[in-house]
């Protein structure tokens, strides 16, 4: 549907103004004729000069009067133009930062000065927008470079293994078979992980009362043959904690965090201790577990997607994708937690997440 285009903002402030000025003008001419010239007499005494005559006046009073108006009528004109053209001098900047961002550029800040106003209230909203739009879509492309080179790897690899058993006739068909199946399962780990991230952001999902302590317990149980074989001993402790959120993806966020705990261990003795409680109105989760120590300044890149501690070990058991913690940390945001690194002075990592609690309804006896 075409529309016509309408008068700009700085046109109609303009004619308001000088409407309004053109009004108050002809009401103060309205009040000079209904309190003054009207309660003059009419007669001819006025031509010799000896009393006031209201012909007189008003031949006098009507051009001045319509000068008066039609000078109000011009001032405001132009005076309401140049006042609506700098009262809107800021939409202006903010109008030309919102076609830059249009046209892909989100890297432009307004930075309106002077007093806190309306303006300057809808420009750092803008500006404070735009910063974000500008870290999310960095994010993303990062994500989706880091995601296609990820996945481009497994199918790299089944390309070479397929050409060489073409190649090569003779080869052993099981190995071929047995190491295509490995780099296929690395393939549809990662797409589901990846799958899965993106349904945490997105924060789709139907909210439930959900009993961390069951959902630590199931987890522990799950990954208890693992720990076993990695001499990692597997400690559940608490008490009986409800949050509001997707059990699946709860389930799925506990699972992570105990199985970078037992992988990201030492390689032998090493232990892991899950723990959950209700604190101060929330409900808390720690997974703790020794290991070799971190370096500070890389606690914090460990939930971004895709990174790898440099000093964490990478076994063919567990060729993880760098999308554990990540995960972990969708999840936890997507249900209105927070998740605390804090790296061991002994070595390993303590991992705490703390969710809004789910009061459970008291029961009245019967």
């Amino acid at each position: 549907m075409n529309r016509r285009p309408g008068l700009s903002a700085r046109l109609k402030l303009t004619i308001s103004y000088a409407g309004f000025l053109f009004v108050a003008g002809a009401v103060v001419l309205a009040v000079v004729w209904v309190f003054l010239l009207r309660h003059v007499p009419d007669n001819d005494q006025g031509l010799l000069g000896i009393s006031p005559n209201r012909h007189v006046l008003l031949m006098v009073f009507t051009p001045a009067a319509a000068s008066a108006l039609a000078f109000l009528l011009v001032f405001g004109l132009l005076g309401g133009w140049l006042l609506a053209g700098r009262m809107l001098a800021p939409l202006t900047r903010i109008a030309d930062a919102a076609r830059r961002a249009s046209n892909g550029s989100l890297s432009h800040r307004i930075r309106m000065e002077g007093r806190k106003d309306e303006f300057r209230e809808l420009a750092d909203a803008f500006d404070t927008m735009l910063e974000q739009l500008e870290s999310h879509v960095t994010e993303q492309r990062r994500f989706a470079a880091n995601a296609s080179h990820e996945l481009r790897t497994p199918l790299a690899i089944s390309r070479t293994l397929l050409d060489v058993a073409r190649n090569d006739p003779t080869r052993d068909q099981g190995e071929l078979v047995e190491r295509l199946h490995v780099v296929n399962t690395r393939a549809i780990d990662l797409t589901e992980a990846l799958l899965l991230l993106s349904r945490s952001d997105r924060g789709s999902f139907t909210r439930e009362p959900v009993d961390i302590s069951l959902i630590a317990e199931e987890a522990t149980e799950t990954l208890l043959p693992l720990a076993e074989q990695r001499g990692i001993t597997l400690d559940v402790t608490g008490e009986t904690t409800q949050t509001a959120g997707s059990a699946p993806l709860i389930l799925r966020m506990v699972t992570n965090l105990v199985q970078n705990a037992i992988v990201h261990n030492l390689p032998a003795g090493g232990a892991v201790t899950v723990h959950t409680e209700s604190q101060h109105g929330a409900s808390v989760l720690r997974v703790e577990n020794t290991g070799h120590p971190l370096p500070p300044e890389l606690v914090p890149t460990l939930t971004e997607p895709f990174r790898r501690g440099t000093e964490r070990i990478r076994t063919n058991e567990h060729a993880g994708a760098g999308l554990g913690l990540a995960i972990v940390h969708s999840i936890v945001r997507a249900h209105d937690g927070t998740l605390d690194l804090t790296p061991r002075p002994t070595g390993g990592l303590l991992v705490t997440i703390r969710l809004p609690g789910n009061p459970q309804p008291s029961r009245q006896d019967p």
